[in-house]
């Protein structure tokens, strides 16, 4: 890809994505195989004002190496350095920028007990995660690697193959016309304009129907409301979160999800892949998941506690959505996700409920918005998906067609 291509995609990300503010320190999260692209990442950071960019380097095949030879014990365990490190980002609030371009089979076959050590350390990261929940702009983007491109077209040379990755990169987020910002602008109105219609209805109940067997209903938190592309901290910056985002969501009342849901995406998960699986709730909690290939990650990923058996999120995507119409399965959740109308199990969203600002953890919990070390989005839209929304009055509205907008 031509480098003055990715130099303004790395401008997009930083100004429009993380949006990041003069006298700012960000923070990138990136695998080794991006070393030119993240360096044009810092530098338009640092033209964007950042006091401070940090880049946080991963390699999967190092964690495997981890999983193999370490005891579970040390594998589990959270050193002192973590945690001051953890309590740094706390103090100083950096801007977080993630970078995806992982092979999503990049840990398949890795020992067993790296989740269990996953779930362990959660445990010690989420105070600290919860701690900066609605406090700094963060953005997840994504770049190609050579492995992930080859998954996606494996059809093309390695060459090829990331050179097509880039171009349906760009195109999914809206980075490859004259003037992506200005894209990004009218592509904001335009999903806040769904999300307010949506409020406007003060829904209390969601209900899904698929040939697939897609039978399922949510209850919604009466002061939750719909949210959709640009996000604002609570001093007041805006930002951009997921690039790409086509989806209008919200976090419902975790203790009603009713049914069974059938995944119409395969999910890669900590790069296992999980294939065919449906969902099924009985007063809010997974009671049962099944799965035809990648049946023990999906048992893991409800195992990581109790909150990972409930949902903290409802989002809707229609088919129209350009990652859809590309016809492509990225296997990368931030792609799929906004390809299809999704579920999440795990944490909710606390900025999903009017006046969460004024209001503790414990307190959105008992309204109904779920706690969790984790969040797995996995997807359940599909080309004659239908979903109701009954109002607080009882009266039933269409919200989605044949998998897209009923109004």
């Amino acid at each position: 890809m031509k480098k003055t291509v990715m130099r303004s995609y790395a401008k997009l990300i930083v100004r429009v994505g993380a949006n990041v503010q003069k006298g700012q320190e960000v923070r990138v999260f990136a695998s080794l195989d991006q070393p030119e692209f993240i360096k044009m990442l810092a530098e338009e950071c640092y033209k964007a004002g950042a006091s401070r960019v940090t880049v946080d380097w991963n390699y999967p095949e190092l964690t495997k190496l981890s999983a193999r030879y370490m005891k579970l014990r040390d594998l589990s365990e959270t050193r002192e350095w973590e945690k001051a490190r953890m309590q740094d980002m706390v103090d100083h609030l950096p801007v977080r920028i993630f970078i995806e371009s992982e092979d999503p089979d990049g840990l398949r076959g890795i020992n067993p007990k790296y989740f269990k050590a996953f779930a362990a350390r959660i445990k010690i990261s989420k105070p600290y995660r919860d701690a900066i929940d609605n406090k700094h702009q963060w953005c997840i983007a994504a770049v190609p690697g050579e492995a992930w491109a080859k998954k996606v077209h494996p059809e093309l040379s390695k060459r090829a193959a990331v050179e097509q990755l880039w171009k349906d990169i760009l195109y999914t987020a809206r980075a490859d016309g004259e003037d992506p910002i200005a894209d990004w602008e009218e592509h904001n109105r335009d999903l806040k304009a769904r999300s307010k219609y949506l409020n406007d209805l003060h829904l209390r109940e969601l209900r899904y129907h698929s040939a697939n067997g897609t039978d399922f209903k949510v209850g919604l938190i009466p002061t939750a409301e719909f949210h959709a592309g640009r996000d604002k901290t609570m001093q007041g910056v805006v930002y951009d979160p997921n690039m790409p985002t086509e989806e209008v969501f919200t976090s419902p009342d975790r203790r009603t999800a009713e049914g069974i849901v059938y995944a119409t995406k395969p999910l890669s998960y900590q790069g296992q892949l999980i294939e065919n699986f449906s969902v099924r709730f009985e007063k809010g909690r997974a009671v049962e998941v099944k799965a035809e290939k990648g049946q023990d990650v999906l048992e893991q990923i409800i195992s990581t506690d109790e909150g990972c058996h409930y949902l903290g999120e409802c989002a809707l995507v229609p088919k129209e959505s350009p990652i859809h119409q590309s016809g492509l399965l990225f296997y990368n959740t931030l792609f799929d996700e906004n390809a299809a109308c999704h579920l999440a199990l795990g944490f909710g969203f606390d900025e999903c409920v009017k006046g969460f600002e004024n209001m503790t953890k414990e307190e959105l919990y008992e309204i109904g918005v779920n706690d969790a070390g984790n969040h797995t989005d996995f997807m359940i839209g599909s080309d004659d998906l239908s979903i109701d929304g009954v109002d607080e009055h009882g009266k039933v509205h269409p919200i989605f067609r044949n998998g897209t907008w009923a109004f």
